[in-house]
């Protein structure tokens, strides 16, 4: 499909960024008003062990900045999201980043005041002073980190090199974004198709897809040594800041914020990479004779099944709309004002970024990326991106801008719940063989992209930060070896592990955002058993999921899936989500009576 560029791309495909700044120019003179109200929060230096109540002045001065700085960081990004191939955009990021560094420095000596008090004092002014106890989950988290604090110059140092210690990510992602290029594809018309991350790479077309992957594959390799010398960095900083700051690992420091224990994240990767493999092997064989393929290629992995409906933008919303009532008044008046009211960008334009997010602008509203495509899986991704919508939107109305964002490890239990919701919904409505198993497929994408694809990321994560700690350098050569055997031992031999599978360790981002891949596997296995809790008890188990919603940030991730019925510390909600998967897959061979006789047809080849 010929890609448009940004300025051809249909008002209605965008989302509304006038709601953040009604211009460019007002947008430049709020950066310019950010950095004069500086003084605002800087008066408070060296005075906060007077008492409580300049604490909690100082606080509240600090959170109105924040804010502030989040409406104008998020329409740098959102600009820059959408258009990569625009100077302007990325000058503009750039321009938030030395702010956003600014602040932080100048801000940093409130955390370092505060763990200067004596043992005790900061609890007993949270007892006495109701304005500051709003600020207990921060001051909380603060106190928890007092072992690993540096000495106070040495941690605004660090903060002043944030930039630096940041552009890994920053040099990842511009240059996947805006100078990668891939040679065309030809289809089996001998057609040729531009290449991008997506795209050709998920056509039904098995010549089309496995040229685009072929193609896609070459690109990558061009810039392999970069993206791991960049890779390489992320993970030594880590390592070298933890041993500075007395972490006993580089994973325990980046655990730290999760409020997730280590066992929890090793029993996480464990179970499902060892007793979810049978299931999507015997998933992806059925794939494989429905695809009619003589091999499974990786590009194979999560392309569209030929039978599937076409879903338009229309439908798929009508689909959402309708699956999401059951979550109540409140929350469904969250998505239909993302429908309405352009909080959705789904256009596919040239420089626009692959994948999905949502972030959520505290004080406006959320904003959803995504790339619509007409299919099912689109319609679940959406749905995905949703969930944080109206996830953070209620964390919004009843928290502190402070309070609102739970921990990293919580934070796919509400998207993936979402996506649970649309597949109970559907197969609710329909017998229909052929809907059911798109429906299925579907959800089985879901299952994919949280435990299958993330969850191996995560995977290489922990192999290389156990490498990395031995003071083992981390290469190219490394990299593409063990993504290679990690994903050998999760396919065996249902999957051809080729180059292009092995270099996926490139193509994502998720890398240069600490401990993030494993997340959306926790998070997954969380909502499962919550979605479960929905289809059985009904509107007791509805309102403990809206008042998980309405908590944010306000209690760890353990007390919020426990409120959700799930204990995380415990292995077998981990299996049960892994069983259940097992029960998708008995579902979806039930769909396939008419293909029981039918043989294979041998594939395309690249």
């Amino acid at each position: 499909m010929h890609r448009v560029k940004r300025s051809d791309v249909p008002l209605q495909e965008t989302w509304d960024l006038t709601d953040l700044f009604e211009s460019h120019a007002a947008w430049e003179a709020e950066l310019d008003a950010i950095r004069a109200a500086l003084p605002s929060v800087t008066k408070y230096h060296g005075q906060l062990a007077e008492g409580a109540e300049g604490l909690a002045a100082c606080l509240e001065a600090r959170e109105a900045l924040q804010i502030r700085m989040n409406r104008v960081a998020s329409y740098a990004t959102f600009r820059l999201s959408t258009d990569s191939l625009e100077p302007n955009h990325q000058a503009d990021t750039a321009r938030v980043a030395t702010l956003d560094t600014e602040f932080s420095t100048k801000t940093a000596f409130i955390q370092s005041e505060v763990l200067a008090l004596p043992d005790g004092t900061v609890e007993s002014w949270m007892a006495g002073d109701a304005t500051l106890h709003a600020f207990r989950h921060t001051l909380r988290n603060w106190l928890e980190i007092r072992p690993y604090r540096l000495t106070a110059e040495v941690e605004s140092a660090l903060l002043g090199l944030s930039q630096t210690l940041s552009a890994p990510q920053r040099i990842y992602t511009l240059s996947k974004g805006a100078d990668m290029r891939f040679d065309q594809a030809l289809d089996k018309d001998g057609q040729a198709h531009p290449v991008h991350d997506g795209g050709s790479q998920l056509s039904p077309d098995p010549i089309l897809r496995r040229n685009a992957y072929a193609s896609f594959t070459q690109g990558l390799r061009a810039y392999r040594t970069t993206y791991a010398a960049t890779f390489a960095t992320e993970v030594e900083k880590n390592v070298t800041l933890a041993k500075m700051r007395g972490y006993d690992s580089a994973t325990q420091m980046l655990l730290h914020p999760h409020k997730v224990e280590e066992s929890v994240y090793h029993s996480i990767h464990d179970v499902i990479r060892t007793e979810l493999a049978p299931h999507m092997r015997r998933y992806q064989r059925m794939r494989q004779r429905l695809l009619g393929l003589d091999n499974m290629l990786y590009c194979d992995l999560t392309v569209q099944l030929p039978d599937g409906p076409t879903v338009t933008y229309e439908q798929g919303r009508m689909w959402i709309l309708d699956a999401l009532q059951v979550l109540g008044e409140e929350y469904h008046e969250i998505i239909r004002r993302a429908f309405s009211e352009r909080w959705i960008d789904r256009s596919d334009n040239l420089g626009k970024r692959s994948g999905a997010f949502c972030n959520t602008v505290y004080g406006v509203h959320s904003y959803v990326f995504m790339t619509w495509e007409n299919h099912t899986r689109a319609v679940f991704t959406l749905a995905h991106e949703l969930g944080h919508a109206g996830h953070l939107s209620l964390a919004a109305k009843y928290q502190k801008q402070s309070n609102s964002r739970p921990p990293m490890s919580f934070i796919e239990s509400p998207s993936t719940m979402n996506e649970l919701l649309l597949a109970q919904h559907l197969l609710k409505q329909s017998d229909d063989k052929r809907m059911r198993r798109s429906v299925i497929a579907g959800l089985m994408g879901t299952y994919h992209h949280n435990f299958v694809n993330h969850l191996l990321e995560g995977e290489l994560q922990r192999r290389m930060y156990q490498i990395a700690e031995k003071r083992t350098p981390i290469t190219e050569q490394t990299l593409t070896r063990v993504k290679g055997e990690i994903l050998a031992e999760f396919w065996g031999d249902t999957v051809e592990i080729d180059e292009g599978a092995a270099l996926t360790w490139m193509r994502q981002p998720h890398y240069y955002m600490g401990l993030y891949p494993y997340t959306y596997a926790l998070g997954l296995s969380i909502s499962t058993a919550a979605a479960q809790a929905i289809e059985s008890q009904g509107e007791p188990a509805i309102k403990r999921w809206i008042d998980v919603l309405k908590a944010g940030g306000t209690k760890t991730p353990a007390e919020l899936a426990g409120m959700a019925g799930a204990d995380i510390t415990n292995p077998d909600v981990i299996r049960s989500a892994v069983a259940y998967v097992g029960t998708l897959v008995d579902a979806f061979e039930a769909t396939l009576d008419e293909y029981r006789d039918k043989p294979a047809v041998q594939g395309g080849e690249g």
